[in-house]
């Protein structure tokens, strides 16, 4: 298969070619060595939970319809589903933990690195928490709230303290059906007790205890992330940057930072400026220190501090392939064990942090946050001295690199829409009640090599803004638009609808807005509620006309957003199928049957301009609910359309 078959991006097209006449193995071809993949696995009719089997469900009716326990197609692929739901709440949650850990240990003065960088938000929080914040200092206000935010995972009874976030009509409606979380780790935890054998045996129980699960993450651990991150590192506010594969420097020690959580790379940003660190760069020929992020951990600091991203998920390999990278350090999440062999083909180092994520035979250092900047110093060296060992003849660095801007939050987004001195979403609810925006809609999540990578996304993002959609995107599908040029104001009048363009234009706005790295959706979350607490709009979430999409989607962590997104009333588009339609019953059931349960549901298709016109269908219907007007310049585009066909 030819690179351009792979990539719509050019820059990786590049290293891919580069990978193939030094024949080395990278995620391409490990995809085509697995062909045909295993058709059971696809349709989540096969079960491992016990040793009785393995079992699989004859799809075609023919062979066996239950494993040897008896439990049927419905139980297996729900039980598979509830434990994707699992395993993705869990990562994201625990994400949350370890930042409000942090919160904890600079508030008690342990980790002297981490100040209170947005104390404002902290009060807000302390506030939502119920602490008194009255004659108390800072670090008294964030030792309270991070012990909060830390017995938020360990409750066994009650609620979680962000749901009262959301809209009151969707908090009533969870808790009539009983989905409202207790507690963060109880229910991952009770997950995996309903889908252990001889437990629970009816699918759409175990899928609405997966919505509380997934609800858990998404107002629970990942909001928790997402504001301790704004108060420990700072909330973001709108940044330049550049990405791809062209920010790598040639006469520059380039450090990669990949993974997920901040509590690192902040601290590594600080320290790649150190004075002696810079100086012993040059004594190595260096001009400097030249630091770039791949995946999350780049959104992080990305739109804290302006660093450049190198690229998203399925460029982790072609960074090396560059032969310019002396070092790569990874936290958790989303990092491919195949980094060990493609780095032992150059002279890259790489170098595990956490305690969480090992690799058999390469270098650990372990992160604690009582020491970060030693830490940090010490990695850091690590690539400075590897500078040397760089073979240049082997560096291909591709020439793509492309400016962007990130960094938009539910706070400066109130006052980008309201001014300074009248913070509001109200223009937003008008733009879209009056036609000028047919509404908004977040497309989010991975990239996965059975999708031409980018391809889905960059199309989709394309097609909705074409047609007045204001789009949000977090995590890998922010950085892959980015690449395109989709995240600079200029990009509306190449690609947005004339009603998104004049708001574009008149608020100085990209008609994509990058609101953070994965964990960042919660954000979103609280933008949502935020309209329809200004009014205009509906009593809730799924009133309004918005939508969401993962077009490739590849994670456990995906089956959880969208889970969260689906039962806080959002209709969410998956390009390929989740593994459930070994079950039609569980197929319909997530849908169309759950949105008259809880407002959302989920619909699959892998073709990205199809889903577009799904997701603009469902936000169309939504306006006609709500007895809106027609789109201010549809009927100019649909003409400009039909001119274009026949011509």
């Amino acid at each position: 298969m030819k690179p351009e078959d792979r990539t719509i991006d050019t820059a990786s097209q590049e290293m891919i070619r580069k990978a193939e006449k030094e024949n080395i193995e990278i995620v391409w071809d490990r995809h085509d060595l697995m062909q045909p993949q295993c058709g059971f696995g696809q349709l989540g009719i096969c079960c491992r939970i016990c040793s009785m089997g393995p079992c699989r469900i004859d799809p075609f009716g023919e062979g066996p319809q239950t494993g040897v326990c008896g439990a049927t197609a419905d139980t297996i692929v729900a039980r598979n589903l509830a434990r994707m739901i699992a395993g993705g709440a869990a990562a994201h949650s625990d994400h949350g933990r370890d930042i409000a850990h942090t919160l904890l240990l600079a508030a008690e003065g342990k980790a002297k690195e981490y100040k209170i960088k947005d104390p404002e938000k902290l009060k807000a929080i302390a506030n939502i928490f119920g602490v008194d914040i009255k004659d108390k200092t800072i670090e008294k206000i964030a030792q309270e709230v991070g012990e909060i935010a830390l017995s938020e995972f360990g409750k066994q009874h009650g609620e979680l303290k962000f749901v009262e976030r959301a809209p009151k009509k969707r908090l009533e409606l969870w808790r009539k059906i009983g989905v409202v979380p207790r507690g963060i780790d109880r229910e991952i935890v009770e997950i995996m007790h309903r889908t252990h054998i001889g437990v629970d045996n009816d699918y759409k129980n175990i899928i609405l205890h997966g919505i509380r699960a997934c609800l858990s993450d998404g107002w629970g651990g990942s909001m928790v992330a997402t504001e301790l991150s704004d108060v420990l590192f700072g909330t973001p506010e709108p940044i330049r940057s550049k990405v791809n594969l062209g920010v790598l420097k040639e006469d520059y020690v380039n450090i990669i930072v990949h993974g997920h959580e901040p509590t690192l790379s902040d601290i590594i940003v600080e320290a790649s400026r150190d004075p002696e660190l810079l100086e012993l760069a040059k004594k190595q020929g260096a001009k400097g220190i030249n630091l770039a992020g791949i995946c999350c951990t780049a959104n992080e600091i990305l739109m804290r501090h302006g660093i450049s991203i190198a690229g998203n998920f399925l460029q982790q390999e072609l960074a090396i392939l560059t032969g310019s990278v002396e070092l790569m350090l990874v936290d958790v999440q989303c990092i491919m064990p195949a980094l060990a062999s493609v780095t032992s083909c150059y002279h890259t180092k790489l170098i595990t942090t956490s305690p969480k994520c090992k690799f058999p035979g390469i270098t650990h250092i372990e992160f604690k946050e009582e020491k970060a900047f030693d830490i940090a110093k010490k990695i850091i060296k690590e690539g400075v001295e590897n500078f040397k060992n760089r073979n240049k003849a082997r560096v291909e660095i591709p020439k793509e690199e492309v400016d962007l801007i990130a960094g938009f939050t539910t706070e400066n987004a109130f006052k980008f829409l309201g001014g300074k001195y009248r913070s509001t979403y109200k223009p937003l609810n008008e733009a879209i009640i009056n036609g000028r925006l047919r509404g908004a809609a977040g497309v989010v999540g991975c990239n996965n090599p059975n999708i031409k990578h980018d391809s889905a996304h960059v199309a989709m993002v394309k097609e909705l803004i074409k047609h007045d959609v204001l789009v949000v995107q977090t995590g890998c599908s922010a950085i892959a638009c980015a690449k395109q040029g989709l995240l600079i104001p200029e990009a509306a009048f190449q690609y947005a609808g004339k009603g998104l363009q004049e708001i574009c234009s008149a608020v100085g706005i990209p008609p994509v807005l990058h609101v953070g790295s994965c964990v960042d959706n919660s954000r979103v979350l609280i933008i949502l509620s935020e309209i329809v607490k200004h009014g205009g709009l509906g009593d809730d979430i799924s009133d309004l006309p918005g939508a969401g999409a993962a077009p490739e989607w590849m994670s456990e962590k995906a089956i959880s957003i969208g889970f969260y997104f689906v039962a806080s009333g959002v209709f969410t588009v998956f390009g390929t199928p989740m593994p459930v339609q070994g079950s039609a019953n569980v197929t319909n059931y997530i849908t169309n049957e759950l949105e008259g349960i809880i407002g959302g549901k989920f619909a699959f298709e892998v073709d990205p301009i199809k889903a577009a016109h799904m997701m603009i269908a469902h936000i169309d219907k939504k306006r006609k609910d709500l007895n809106l007007g027609p789109v201010m310049y549809e009927s100019d585009r649909d003409e400009k359309e039909e001119t274009q066909v026949r011509s």
